[in-house]
């Protein structure tokens, strides 16, 4: 037959070979390289090749047997013609040559330079690769089905078996990892925001909680002026009521309920009927739940509680949602005042700040896994109050103890990191 077809036919058959051979090996490594995440987007927006690629990456081994299939033939066929071509020029010593010439322009050609090309651009091989693929798997279907029965019984009795091309979800971390990737895609702000929704399952109430002993409420034991001043000075729109001390509460009152009242008729009965219901939850409960609760019992603020019913603290809906998009607010009551940096360049921290809120302002590394504050930190570290003056190390931040009284630490001065030890001096 190579008899009949002239010289320059021959080279041109050998060419399309070679350009079908980069075609199956370059539309191979494009479709395994897909994003299926990315797949998935298109497919929702209705792009034909998206769907024709997920429904052939679906049963990835009819896939690749169809490729397979018409690779090798590609390859096969070429040889077979480098054989006729080489002996048509140079007779048998030239058969050789061509081999090793045939070689390097498969493997540069037909596989390397589209392989690449594909790995780098996907999508733009992969989905016109699958408006071929497609009618072309099911003209070839009954050769592919008995390739794919051979090659799976082989594999059956090496004990593997074919469970399906599932997309498997996406655990926290490995999400995290998709958000950090994603570049410009996503602006910083918005990202932080993700890695800061992810964070939710670590974080409990208690970090995020008004602790018991910063309080701010309405103690019925009190004189009329003094819970007058407590409602005007109020920086809050709801308001715990209680007798004595926190633990005595009474319920929450909503300040814009205190509209409905005469100014003429506002005594504590008034004030009582205005209560809700205090909503109790446990401490140590994740925000990613609380949040949740929230919005299931149509509450905004709930008292912590121990495993004695002691209320430790109080926690707001604005808290939780501070922890993913930021503090809302710029008072210095928030906890502006914290810190103060000096002219030495280190920061004078009241020691009773929350210790997350100090890392995320100062972009510190001081330990959260314990205690809340840094005063707690501290005082777990040394297992006694120390004195002024005394020096620590935390995670290689120093520490010298500026104010202390007999049952909790005032203020303390934190340097420059320095290394990663816990040491106290």
């Amino acid at each position: 037959m190579g008899d009949d077809i002239p010289l320059a036919g021959l080279v041109s058959i050998l060419v399309v070979l070679l350009l079908l051979s980069a075609f199956f090996s370059g539309s191979e490594t494009a479709l395994m390289s897909l994003n299926r995440y990315q797949l998935r987007h298109k497919v929702r927006q209705g792009h034909r090749g998206a769907k024709l690629a997920e429904r052939l990456l679906a049963r990835p081994d009819r896939l690749i047997g169809l490729i397979l299939l018409g690779n090798n033939l590609a390859n096969f066929s070429a040889a077979s013609l480098v054989a006729v071509i080489a002996f048509k020029i140079g007779g048998q010593p030239a058969v050789a040559l061509g081999t090793l010439i045939l070689t390097l322009a498969v493997l540069i050609f037909s596989e390397a330079a589209p392989k690449t090309l594909a790995a780098l651009y996907p999508e733009r091989l992969a989905f016109p690769a699958a408006l071929i693929y497609y009618p072309l798997l099911k003209i070839t279907y009954p050769i592919v089905w008995l390739i794919n029965a051979a090659s799976n019984g082989v594999l059956f009795l090496f004990g593997v078996r074919n469970k399906g091309n599932d997309l498997h979800s996406l655990t926290r971390e490995e999400l995290r990892t998709v958000v950090h990737e994603a570049g410009t895609r996503i602006s910083s702000r918005y990202r932080q925001m993700l890695l800061s929704i992810l964070d939710l399952e670590k974080v409990t109430v208690d970090d995020v909680m008004v602790p018991h002993n910063e309080i701010v409420g309405i103690d019925l034991d009190s004189s009329d002026d003094a819970i007058e001043m407590t409602i005007a000075k109020s920086q809050h729109t709801r308001l715990p009521v209680y007798r004595d001390n926190i633990d005595q509460i009474m319920g929450i009152l909503h300040l814009r309920h205190l509209a409905n009242l005469v100014p003429t008729e506002f005594d504590r009965e008034s004030l009582l009927s205005l209560l809700t219901e205090p909503y109790f939850v446990p401490e140590g409960t994740p925000l990613s739940i609380q949040l949740v609760q929230f919005q299931r019992r149509h509450q905004r603020i709930a008292m912590v509680v121990d495993e004695y019913g002691d209320i430790q603290g109080i926690v707001t809906l604005e808290d939780i949602l501070e922890e993913i998009v930021g503090e809302f607010s710029t008072d210095p009551a928030d906890g502006e005042n914290d810190v103060v940096k000096d002219i030495a360049g280190t920061f004078l921290v009241d020691a009773g700040a929350n210790i997350r809120d100090l890392n995320r302002s100062q972009g510190w590394e001081l330990p959260t896994d314990g205690p809340k504050t840094l005063n707690g930190l501290i005082v777990e570290l040394l297992e006694t109050i120390p004195q002024p003056t005394e020096c620590l190390k935390i995670n290689g931040y120093p520490i010298e103890i500026v104010e202390s009284d007999d049952n909790r630490i005032r203020s303390v001065r934190i340097g420059q990191r320095l290394h990663s030890e816990t040491k106290t001096n």
